[in-house]
């Protein structure tokens, strides 16, 4: 921690200083203009969903905050330092958990679920796993409840099970900031279980998160604000849309702006929030 709040009263605080911080994001694929002019600051110990129907952005701007994507035209920061690939620049990507969407753990290559995980411990210059390192994998499979699988090949393992060992390879960093993309889409009901307990204890400990959802679901008690992009714009950054009624709230049906163009217009109309065409 740092900071004289914090050592003085010895919780975990937002800073003044942002986690994230984009200005005038842009990108183009092609003729596509995907992302039109996008600004997003996450503070820190925010828990921040990225919302939207499909093609609407979502990935494209994790991507760019990452920096997968080079956006063609605006400014990331992380941490305060601007944004480079990884392994260059000034950014500490130790700090940084990414979580791709829908990735096979094991990438096509017999692994066991300790290999996979392990190899988030490597990183920009690092190319040898640091001591201890055993110790942090358990760790980081323990969080995810996949302890018991930490020498089983990846492979064998369900869907749900493959995107835990995924989270737990972005884990075993001990990152300061999250970044999820899509992390429970088409996960079992008990992965997500699994998932959203894991996130409650590290969110308690001041874990930032951005997340990119389909549905606010397990998570949404956890979710400080929302962010719904439409055609590559933000419409929305603020409260996260509420269930609809108390059978949606008992787990059954979450609302969100993610369906198609039409709910979104209604989710958006709901919180009054102005839709452009």
């Amino acid at each position: 921690m740092t900071g004289t709040e914090e050592e003085e009263t010895g919780e975990v605080t937002k800073t003044s200083e942002p986690v994230i911080e984009a200005r005038g994001l842009h990108f183009r694929a092609g003729a596509s203009h995907i992302l039109r002019g996008v600004d997003l600051t996450v503070g820190r110990g925010e828990v921040v969903a990225l919302l939207g129907a499909n093609g609407s952005g979502k990935s494209t701007l994790v991507k760019s905050l990452v920096g997968i994507n080079v956006p063609s035209a605006g400014s990331v920061r992380l941490f305060g330092e601007p944004l480079a690939a990884p392994g260059r620049g000034s950014v500490d990507w130790g700090r940084i958990g990414y979580v791709p969407q829908r990735a096979g753990a094991g990438g096509g290559i017999p692994s066991t679920a300790q290999e996979v995980v392990a190899s988030g411990l490597l990183h920009g210059r690092r190319l040898r796993l640091p001591r201890g390192w055993r110790d942090r994998v358990a760790a980081a499979l323990e969080q995810v409840g996949l302890a018991e699988r930490v020498h089983d090949p990846v492979h064998l393992l369900s869907g749900g099970q493959q995107q835990r060992i995924l989270i737990a390879r972005a884990l075993v960093r001990e990152p300061d900031l999250l970044v999820l993309d899509e992390p429970v889409a088409g996960v079992d009901v008990a992965s997500q279980e699994a998932f959203a307990a894991t996130m409650g204890r590290l969110v308690d400990g001041g874990l930032t998160v951005l997340v990119v959802l389909h549905e606010l679901g397990e998570l949404e008690p956890l979710v400080s604000r929302a962010v719904v992009l439409k055609h590559g714009t933000v419409v929305h950054d603020g409260a996260p849309p509420q269930a609809r009624d108390d059978h949606d709230r008992a787990g059954h049906r979450h609302q969100h702006p993610h369906a198609d163009d039409n709910t979104l217009g209604a989710e958006a109309r709901a919180l009054d929030l102005e839709v452009r065409p």
